[in-house]
């Protein structure tokens, strides 16, 4: 009997980290819990299109971290960073209205690049998107994505599974490509993955990206 697991948590604490870090009080939890998700799909929301990587959530005490990894930071720190401060205003409003932020605690935004975007599962995903929304081929859509993935150095193995009216068809169907190797049951293998979906005027197309960037064999080398 054959179970599909997520990547990223079926490597927990062996390559991975948590994307949220903190410990809560006694009574707590649901708060914050309801804090992470409240800020998550606004800042998904809001920065859709400027290719976000990972959203981390860091909690102390006194204060309350949100790490942005994205391909595009100079579009998100804005000049001489107003955009990272009304986004930081935006996001603090926000909670506030809600009563998720206590009033002791500094809320707190830093924007990391991403150096290589083409062997990043979530970027990928986007650009896929991007090109499905522009009413692209699809076909070829999933062609230049991976042999543009599969030119990165890093990179071993992608793969692309599309499923939805691809193409505008009156029935769903799945279409499935790769290239390289995926070993998903190797703890020490580095695979990347995202889900996401394009809105289309006929319905929604559900993307899932694959991207296996070699063998990690030192803990600390990757989180």
């Amino acid at each position: 009997m054959s179970h599909t697991v997520h990547p990223y948590s079926h490597r927990l604490g062996i390559l991975r980290d948590w994307k949220s870090r903190w410990f809560s009080p006694k009574g707590k939890f649901k708060e914050y819990l309801e804090a992470d998700v409240v800020i998550r799909r606004y800042l998904e929301k809001k920065l859709k299109g400027f290719f976000i990587a990972d959203i981390e959530i860091e909690r102390s005490q006194k204060a309350l971290r949100i790490v942005l990894s994205t391909s595009r930071p100079g579009m998100i720190i804005g000049r001489a960073g107003d955009g990272s401060q009304k986004l930081l205003a935006d996001v603090k409003k926000l909670l506030e209205k809600k009563k998720l932020l206590p009033a002791k605690v500094e809320l707190k935004l830093d924007v990391k690049e991403v150096k290589s975007p083409e062997s990043n599962a979530a970027i990928v995903a986007e650009m896929v998107v991007d090109g499905l929304e522009k009413r692209m081929p699809f076909r070829r859509v999933m062609k230049s994505m991976l042999e543009k993935v599969m030119a990165n150095r890093d990179v071993q193995g992608v793969r692309i599974f599309l499923a939805g009216r691809l193409g505008g068809a009156t029935m769903s169907r799945t279409e499935d490509r790769k290239l390289g190797r995926i070993p998903l049951q190797t703890f020490r293998a580095d695979v990347d993955y995202s889900c996401t979906k394009a809105v289309m005027p006929y319905g929604a197309i559900g993307v899932k990206v694959w991207i296996y960037r070699g063998e990690i064999f030192d803990k600390d080398a990757q989180k």
